[in-house]
């Protein structure tokens, strides 16, 4: 008989359980399956082209985000490098990051693609880890993978070593913008909403520190005459040297133009020229507070 007893309640107990995942789960809908955050271990550091580190997990952003989602080993990555960046003064680094191509319309802040945002919060996860901001140049491109299942690149390189490809920096006091503010082939400045919020803070940073100076340097692809491109170069750097007077902002402005000297990708692609076509605004103390 108590046996009996035991069965009925063991099975009520069952149909307790049963009822209650039942109401849960399908009436209120409230079961959701975290999802498994599967990774490629396909990271790699690379140190004048020579892989030193590799087998890592690969870093993860979801669409539209450009704050990584790191797990341990991506942490540990992020150790490894700052560890070499602080132990060896010679070497520099360039991060690139890449943007889905559903995502090359969003302009983050004052960043004109998704890709130099992202890798600049990379950036600033070294940053804490004490490196110095100077030795970290950005990059960006568009990845034929919808997925981003790989959108970070690390290379190392040898600072007082020249390079074939000059560096961008893409900080606050060395931004670059792409030709994308001039129509092809024109001086006419027509800027974007990413340099509108990038000048304005300029603006603001010179009322705050009048001693500061800038200089604007205009940069072309390969595509033409030498003497042409410097030309266009200079005429764009002016053109936005007035928009700066415009906005107001009244420290000394230089202008200066590099041509087609100072590429910074291939002139082979498109890609490459359109980043090569681009104006640099660098912001340093003035020769009076220098001295």
């Amino acid at each position: 008989m108590r046996g009996l007893a035991f069965l009925v309640f063991l099975l009520f107990c069952v149909f307790l359980f049963w009822a209650r995942h039942f109401y849960v789960c399908q009436v209120k809908n409230l079961c959701v399956e975290e999802p498994v955050d599967v990774r490629l271990n396909t990271l790699q550091l690379k140190d004048d082209g020579a892989v030193i580190l590799e087998g890592y997990d690969e870093f993860a952003f979801e669409a539209q985000q450009t704050t990584p989602r790191l797990n341990a080993n991506n942490e540990s990555f992020l150790d490894t490098l700052a560890h070499i960046l602080n132990a060896d003064s010679t070497k520099k680094l360039t991060i690139t990051a890449f943007y889905r191509e559903s995502e090359k319309d969003i302009q983050p802040g004052f960043f004109e693609n998704m890709g130099v945002a992202r890798a600049d919060e990379i950036r600033k996860l070294l940053v804490e880890r004490g490196v110095d901001q100077s030795r970290i140049s950005l990059d960006h491109g568009i990845s034929e993978d919808e997925t981003l299942s790989a959108p970070l690149l690390f290379d190392l390189y040898t600072a007082d070593v020249p390079d074939e490809y000059d560096k961008v920096q893409f900080t606050f006091t060395n931004m670059t913008f792409s030709d994308a503010n001039f129509e092809f082939d024109s001086d006419e400045f027509k800027p974007g909403e990413p340099f509108h919020l990038y000048a304005d803070s300029v603006k603001i940073y010179f009322e705050q520190n009048p001693g500061k100076t800038l200089t604007i340097i205009g940069h072309t692809d390969n595509i033409g005459e030498k003497r042409y491109n410097y030309n266009l170069g200079l005429r764009r750097a002016k053109s936005s040297r007035e928009y700066f007077r415009e906005l107001g902002v009244t420290v000394d402005i230089e202008v200066d133009s590099k041509g087609e000297k100072r590429a910074v990708a291939t002139n082979e692609t498109s890609e490459g020229r359109q980043k090569n076509r681009r104006v640099n605004f660098v912001i340093e103390d003035s020769a009076d507070d220098s001295e």
